[in-house]
């Protein structure tokens, strides 16, 4: 049972702990604010709901760093906390005791509102998320009663980032631009993007030799990921329905197995002296001028803009928007881009040879017409540049989805 006793001009209370050890609490005023204190602890443990004062006194930074050492993340992932720590969360809360900051709620608003007038909404919600996931372990390790920034409002809910979809037309044109600037590993990489909605980690992963000749398709296992300015292959996909082959439309399918033929690299997809592609550099110096157009250009053709702030990573929500516009079933589309059905869809619908045909039938057609709404001149340049799209276009490449 709690007792006190006087410390000079204040009393002290003393309990017992969980494990029997007696505590200690000093500075109060009376007896009875003492032992009233004391006796809290004491419900506390009864309940299972005690928190030790003294675990409440450790610094955020080393147990932040704690909760980063021992996260189980992938190295993109990894990379990305390490970054949010110490240019955002650290430099504010590095020194605080975890009770600290349980105590001070308007700190923290006051705070994830400073993130808001140097970061973009999005680049705010994930900061915020991961410090209150480090405050959301500090919970389970019963170092406080509660995760302070669980109801903390981040973002106005009104923001939603626009994502844009390409027509076939739209991505033919990127391509043949791509072409110009980047030669035929650019126009095979934007149809690519568009035609199999495949990420960019998945696509400059693969090899010549991954291939799969049976199946015309190309096998997604081991993506090729940038971690901290340095290239590095990934053990596994981002997730486990990530792994996957994508089988090629038969106009890919003969770009595709072109360029393998005229690769003299480990990386199909690489620069002109063969070497690893890094993704800004591409987005930045290749991927925006052909979709939002290039004012440097002395052609009027590559001047004009496409679908400006048109992202690598739309080319995923394009590859799905088709499919359902073509009406694919969803679980053939989920396989296509490595996405897990929910529910008991996950366990009892499968993808048939059936709904793969089909897959390959609707590319192909938008292939098809998307060559055939190119005006006269722009068809001219693209089978100028791509002589072998001239013949299968003409009816040389549907062999093998009429099954002969």
């Amino acid at each position: 049972m709690a007792y006190a006793e006087r410390r000079g001009g204040t009393w002290r209370v003393k309990y017992k702990k969980p494990d029997g050890a007696w505590a200690s609490e000093s500075g109060f005023e009376t007896k009875e604010s003492a032992l009233a204190w004391g006796r809290d602890q004491e419900t506390d443990i009864r309940r299972n709901t005690w928190i030790d004062p003294t675990h409440a006194q450790e610094k955020f930074g080393p147990f932040a760093e704690k909760v980063f050492a021992t996260a189980r993340v992938s190295n993109n992932t990894r990379d990305k906390n390490r970054s949010n720590l110490d240019c955002h969360i650290l430099p504010q809360w590095k020194d605080w005791p975890l009770g600290a900051i349980f105590n001070d709620y308007l700190e923290i608003e006051r705070w994830a509102q400073s993130l808001h007038e140097k970061l973009a909404e999005a680049s705010v919600a994930t900061v915020f998320g991961y410090f209150s996931h480090i405050l959301a372990v500090a919970v389970k390790a019963r170092k406080t009663p509660a995760n302070p920034a669980r109801d903390v409002r981040v973002t106005t809910g009104e923001y939603e980032p626009e994502r844009q979809v390409a027509t076939p037309v739209q991505f033919l044109r990127a391509a043949v631009r791509l072409h110009a600037s980047f030669g035929r590993v650019g126009f095979v990489l934007a149809l690519m993007n568009g035609y199999t909605g495949a990420r960019w980690s998945e696509l400059v992963g693969l090899r010549p030799h991954d291939y799969d000749e049976v199946n015309h398709a190309v096998p997604i296992r081991t993506p090729l990921l940038e971690v901290s300015g340095k290239f590095e292959t990934a053990k596994k996909t981002k997730t486990p329905a990530g792994k996957r082959s994508i089988e090629l439309p038969p106009f890919l399918d003969a770009l595709y197995t072109d360029l393998i033929e005229a690769c003299e690299s480990d990386y199909l997809f690489t620069g002109p002296k063969g070497g690893l592609m890094r993704r800004r550099n591409f987005q930045v110096g290749l991927w925006r001028p052909a979709w939002n157009g290039d004012p440097r250009s002395d052609q009027a053709w590559l001047r004009r803009p496409l679908l400006p702030g048109f992202t690598f990573h739309e080319g995923r929500h394009t590859q799905r928007t088709w499919l359902a516009e073509d009406e694919i079933p969803e679980v053939a589309r989920a396989a296509r881009l490595g996405h897990k059905m929910l529910g008991m869809a996950r366990v009892y619908e499968h993808v048939t040879p059936q709904m793969r045909q089909r897959v390959l039938s609707a590319l192909e057609s938008r292939w098809t017409q998307s060559v055939a709404a190119l005006s006269d001149q722009e068809r001219e340049t693209l089978f100028g540049v791509v002589p072998l799209l001239e013949e299968h276009y003409c009816g040389g490449g549907e062999n093998r989805l009429s099954g002969s």
